[in-house]
């Protein structure tokens, strides 16, 4: 028998307005099976507004398709969906154990309370709290809450797990954890994620795709590496952590390498990958990330093929993990990093990176 091959996921021109507000705007989307979708953008992007459609929560103002798992459900209410959603406030009840919390779906759907407990303690032991269902919410901590809540969205079964920010509400390591155990459960089961996030951190950590947001538009979609190391524009190119954005005027263009002219008269080269095309004369920004930036100590020319900018070295800020270090240049500041924290700050007049460390895009 051929493997279905349909999204499980289908969004097709999905309008929504709050008055006079667009938060979303002509939106199209999907989901394949079994994929890890992350939706990522800042606040009033939109993201969370696509969740509530795609849940039933929100009626948009106008949809062409919403569907899940090949049925048209732009129609229906939440409770026909077979999608469910785990929120970051967890959403439990405080008068009910664990084992209840979890199984609390099932009892509403009529099932038999003995088959409903044993598929309570499935999802218990998937989320590694078997051991805990008779304890109160009140008796858990914070990453625990997060996994009864996670349990209880998967005890149904649901065709698509949606997440809203739910790491959010947790501190730095207890969210590290659960992003291993989300990747650790979704490869598990197979179940469609997409999940809601503003953490570029967390889409890179666990996403198979990421649907990048802005002004309720799609601004990109790829894998990880693709929104990592090769944004559209520069705001995707600013939001996926690029810390520099040197403008210039295209100089020449060979192939798909652009030289870019700065107004202190260097020239830089870097691959082109904005969707707009660029013509010589046109303004443009090269992006490069600050790891990725080579302090040249006085005196020192950059090996042959990299890309050289004198600097004038300004201060360094201790960052535990790393020291990051600032400099000027005629084509503004310029921030770069220095991760073996060992080493003294180096005495530089000039900084240099591969070109195909950086990136060219239409400014």
């Amino acid at each position: 028998m051929a493997k279905d091959a349909s999204p499980m996921l289908e969004v097709v021109d999905v309008v929504h307005r709050y008055g006079q507000t667009v938060a979303l705007d002509h939106v199209s989307l999907s989901a394949a099976r079994g994929e890890f979708l992350t939706i990522l953008g800042e606040s009033g992007s939109g993201k969370t507004t696509l969740l509530r459609v795609i849940s039933g929560l929100e009626r948009p103002t106008s949809v062409a398709r919403l569907a899940i798992d090949g049925e048209d459900v732009a129609g229906k209410p939440a409770a026909k969906r077979n999608c469910t959603t785990v929120f970051q406030n967890y959403a439990l009840f405080p008068h009910m154990s664990v084992a209840e919390n979890v199984g609390y779906g099932l009892k509403v759907r009529g099932v038999p309370r003995e088959e409903a407990a044993k598929a309570a303690q499935r999802a218990l032991e998937l989320v590694r709290l078997g051991d805990k269902g008779e304890r109160r919410i009140a008796q858990l901590s914070g990453g625990q809450k997060q996994r009864v809540a996670l349990a209880r969205s998967l005890v149904t079964r649901p065709a698509i797990l949606l997440l809203d920010e739910p790491l959010g509400a947790l501190d730095e390591k207890l969210r590290l954890d659960m992003q291993t155990e989300l990747v650790e459960i979704h490869r598990t089961l197979g179940t469609t994620f997409v999940y809601i996030t503003h953490s570029q951190e967390e889409a890179l950590t666990m996403s198979n795709r990421i649907i990048l947001m802005r002004h309720g538009r799609i601004e990109q979609s790829g894998t990880p590496v693709e929104l990592f190391d090769r944004p559209a524009s520069t705001f995707a190119a600013e939001f996926m952590g690029f810390e520099n954005l040197l403008k210039g005027v295209v100089a020449a263009i060979e192939a798909d390498q652009i030289r870019l002219a700065l107004p202190g008269g260097e020239v830089l080269t870097g691959p082109c990958t904005g969707a707009a095309s660029l013509t010589v004369g046109a303004p443009a920004a090269l992006a490069v990330r600050a790891e990725r930036i080579t302090p040249l100590v006085s005196g020192t020319a950059a090996p042959g093929g990299l890309n050289r900018l004198a600097c004038k070295p300004l201060n360094e800020t201790y960052r535990g993990k790393y020291v990051d270090l600032t400099a000027d240049s005629a084509a503004g500041r310029i921030k770069l990093r220095q991760w073996d924290r060992t080493l003294a700050s180096p005495a530089f007049a000039a900084v240099a990176w591969r070109p195909q460390d950086c990136v060219v895009l239409p400014s």
